[in-house]
């Protein structure tokens, strides 16, 4: 897995595509592409009978740029880096950066998919892939850019809340204060603590604790665990958020009611 941050300082967890879904991927995209050749140098063939052998020659290499270079060019950047082949495996191409490719990529990519793939039999695909850390062929190597995975298994859903010992507490403290950029870290935190190391999971947790308690009055009861606090404050402030906004839905219908009730007269 690789680590991307994003100019708003966000770190984005990237999952690059093997080299076994990277090479099932291409082995469906080629058969896709060498069909559609040959039904069009078939199509050639019957329509062009009264052509000369040189007119004849010219649309079936035309035919076949068309098929393994044009079409998938333009696939890649109409659909922001998927193909048939990537569709089936679930993989997308994406720049270094993690940003969606556009044309430059994709010809790139295109240009040199037909040199390694089809003109050295896949082999200089293979072996450069082989020999880099995100499965890159020379196309992408150039081009900048890598296969994503994107049929990842879902990471479970955490709802922060509050221990029972800690409901009557943070049912009457003041926890309006806290900033959103603070709620959020703490949101955070809730979701990937189970990946964290104990230590680390731990001195989190109290960092995080002791930034929410200067928001946070009156303190929780004497020996209340970091983890259980932060998660009573996030419960109990989400609790809070979603009763305003069935309020606010109220009185805006209830004003609405009102409104339709009120007898108009044409001036």
């Amino acid at each position: 897995m690789s680590s991307i941050i994003t100019g708003e300082a966000v770190v984005l967890e990237l999952r690059p595509a093997s080299f076994a879904a990277r090479a099932l991927g291409l082995i469906l995209d080629v058969i896709s592409q060498v069909v559609l050749a040959i039904l069009l140098i078939i199509l050639v063939a019957t329509a062009s009978q009264d052509l000369d052998d040189a007119a004849i020659q010219a649309l079936i290499l035309s035919s076949v740029v068309f098929s393994v270079v044009i079409v998938p060019v333009t696939v890649e950047t109409l659909t922001r880096g998927r193909s048939l082949g990537k569709l089936a495996t679930g993989l997308r191409i994406v720049r270094d950066d993690g940003g969606s490719i556009r044309f430059r990529h994709a010809l790139i990519r295109g240009l040199l998919g037909f040199l390694e793939i089809y003109m050295t039999f896949g082999g200089l695909a293979i072996g450069v892939a082989l020999f880099n850390d995100k499965s890159k062929r020379l196309g992408d190597i150039v081009a900048g850019t890598y296969s994503l995975r994107q049929r990842v298994p879902s990471k479970p859903r955490i709802m922060p809340m509050a221990p029972h010992h800690l409901q009557p507490w943070v049912a009457m403290a003041d926890i309006g204060r806290v900033p959103d950029a603070t709620a959020r870290r703490a949101g955070t935190f809730v979701q990937q603590a189970y990946l964290m190391a104990p230590a680390s999971r731990v001195n989190m947790a109290a960092s995080l604790a002791s930034e929410l308690a200067r928001y946070v009055a009156p303190p929780p009861p004497a020996g209340t665990i970091p983890e259980d606090y932060i998660g009573a404050v996030l419960g109990e402030r989400r609790n809070r958020e979603l009763v305003r906004l069935r309020q606010a839905e109220q009185r805006n219908a209830t004003i609405g009611e009102r409104l339709r009730k009120l007898p108009f007269t044409d001036s």
